[in-house]
Formats: C-alpha cells, structure tokens, sequence
C-alpha cells in the first residue's frame, strides 16, 4: 500500500456504497492471505480456492452491513473464511454420512493433475492439521491467526474477544505442542 491507496476502512466505505472497483482492491490486497489461511485449513489448494470465492462472496454480500472495527479488513475476513471453511466441513460430514446411509460408493475425485510439489504439500499440511486438530479450539484458532497469517497479536485478541496476552499464551501453547512440525509452524515473532 502507497501513501497514495486509501486504507481498508476507506476502500470498505466505498464497498458498502456499491463501489465494486473499492472491493476489488481490497480484494487484491487480502486474497492471497485469505487463501492461504484457507489452504492451511483445509490442506487442499482446490478447496481453498473455493473457500476464497465464497468469502469474497459473503464479504460483498454483508459489506453494507459490517463496520470495520480494526483499520484492517483482513482480520475480520480470516474470521469470515473460517466460519466458511467450518460450514463447508460440517456440510461434508453431512453428505457423507447421508451417503453411508444410503450405502453409494462415489468415487474420490482422481487429483492426479496436480503438480507433484503441490501434493507434498498438501500430504505436509494434512499431516500438521492432523496435529493441530488436537489442540483446543481457542489455541487453533489463534495459531492460525497469528502464526499462518501473520495477524498481530492486537488484532487477533480483538476478533477473538480476549487480551493479547491470553492470545499470546495460546500461541505459545500451541507452538510448544507442535514443535516437530517445526517447518510450518516457524518460532514466534512480536507484531
């Protein structure tokens, strides 16, 4: 961002005022850190792609009705993409267990398409996930905010509602117990 480009909240006014080239800036600006939290967790680019279109989505559909509380809007959209990436798994269990009932044998989808590099990385992020699903939520969420994608800890304790030290202390727990996923899990860093 230049002196000259209009901060989030700005760009967010605009939005909310119909202004789609506003959006599409702020578009440009979060993208890439809103799929690659996605990514993180879902360990699945396909499915992270997805769930970057349906935040975006959601965000211009709500613009009207959030105010930004943070002269960032990515905390709030990291916050957004998850509930999405929630609601997509809890949507999946769904179907799934309606297909057991049902007792069809669908076929996964063949990803042989994909690169190799991307496969490893996402067989390394699923093994991490793995890991990470076993902490507590409360310190999940702020590895994610904070660690993935690189939410300050001011930021982050105001999405989630508690101190920044507490979000501190989550953060510290969490690195503790996934020290041998140390590659993408990387030491603390103070924002």
């Amino acid at each position: 961002m230049t002196t000259e480009d209009p901060d989030d909240r700005t760009l967010w006014s605009q939005a909310a005022g119909g202004s789609a080239h506003a959006f599409g800036v702020l578009f440009d600006r979060h993208a890439k850190a809103v799929y690659n939290h996605c990514f993180r967790l879902t360990a699945s680019w396909a499915e992270a792609e997805d769930q970057l279109q349906a935040t975006f989505l959601l965000a211009w559909r709500k613009r009207a009705d959030v105010r930004l509380e943070r002269e960032s809007a990515l905390p709030w959209l990291l916050t957004v993409a998850t509930n999405v990436v929630r609601n997509e798994q809890r949507s999946l269990t769904r179907r799934l267990k309606n297909l057991r009932r049902v007792s069809e044998d669908r076929a996964v989808p063949d990803h042989a398409d994909l690169v190799a590099e991307r496969i490893d990385d996402q067989q390394r992020m699923r093994d991490l996930l793995a890991a990470v699903r076993k902490l507590p939520r409360n310190e999940r969420e702020a590895l994610a905010l904070c660690v993935w994608s690189e939410v300050s800890y001011a930021d982050a304790a105001a999405v989630l509602g508690i101190t920044e030290g507490s979000v501190r202390a989550r953060v510290s727990k969490a690195r503790s117990k996934l020290q041998h996923h140390r590659e993408l899990v990387p030491a603390g860093e103070d924002r």
